[in-house]
């Protein structure tokens, strides 16, 4: 434990109470900016950390990716309609998704929203379902909310409670126009989901690339290849420890 989570344990309050779940998220963070898939200040990350889901982690308005640390990230209030009016208050895009996903979709535990490359280029597509072309897209075979009614910058609560409506009972959204998004119940599941989903979304863009005819696996196959991947959990875990195992050995800082 770093000396500095030691010394907010040692005081008290809201950071030591979350402090695993700051420096999970914080971690989610750093590891997007090695990945490339951050756009500097922009795009967001939060953590419910309430039973409710409401009481949620958030990065700061405008920090870049690779410099998040635990300690600095917001806690909010799905419910406080204020919060935008306060000094240090999150970008009103992220107030406006995040702020929607915690109030209204129970599931969304950790909420991961991006525009990387490969999916951001699948989303811009008038079709950016993902074929199962291969173990890694057959992940998300028939698992993708697909939302086509980008709506411009989500700088108002209608955009935000849009995207809550869209994504259903789903974890994982193809945002037409505009990124991806992930919700999962904890940082590692919706880590590894959003890595393996940038990876597919690579293949199908790739593959599209060549001009030829795509091999296509057939229903039955894709729908056992999807179940497979549902009953791997652990598998997520692991990685995500190992991928905060190589921060550790790079810079450390994300957990201070």
């Amino acid at each position: 434990m770093s000396a500095t989570a030691v010394r907010l344990k040692a005081r008290g309050g809201e950071q030591a109470e979350h402090w695993q779940q700051r420096v999970d998220l914080a971690a989610a963070f750093r590891l997007a900016a090695e990945y490339g898939w951050h756009e500097a200040v922009a795009n967001h990350f939060s953590l419910a950390v309430s039973d409710d889901g409401k009481q949620f982690l958030i990065n700061p308005r405008w920090r870049h990716f690779s410099r998040m640390r635990a300690s600095e990230l917001l806690l909010c209030n799905a419910d406080d309609r204020s919060t935008l009016d306060r000094p240090g208050a999150p970008d009103p895009s992220a107030w406006s998704i995040h702020g929607a996903l915690h109030r209204l979709v129970p599931h969304a535990r950790c909420v991961l929203h991006l525009h990387p490359k490969y999916g951001t280029t699948l989303a811009a597509l008038a079709d950016p379902s993902i074929p199962p072309l291969e173990q890694n897209c057959a992940r998300f075979y028939r698992r993708v909310a697909i939302d086509l009614g980008y709506g411009g910058l989500a700088n108002n609560a209608d955009e935000g409670v849009r995207i809550a409506e869209a994504i259903g009972p789903h974890r994982r959204m193809m945002l037409g126009n505009h990124g991806v998004l992930v919700v999962a119940p904890t940082v590692a599941e919706a880590f590894d989901d959003l890595y393996y989903l940038e990876r597919a979304a690579r293949t199908v863009v790739l593959a599209y690339s060549t001009g030829r005819p795509l091999n296509v696996m057939p229903h039955e196959l894709a729908e056992h290849t999807a179940k497979a991947w549902e009953n791997y959990p652990p598998y997520s875990n692991a990685h995500f420890a190992e991928m905060k195992q190589i921060l550790d050995a790079k810079d450390a800082s994300y957990a201070t």
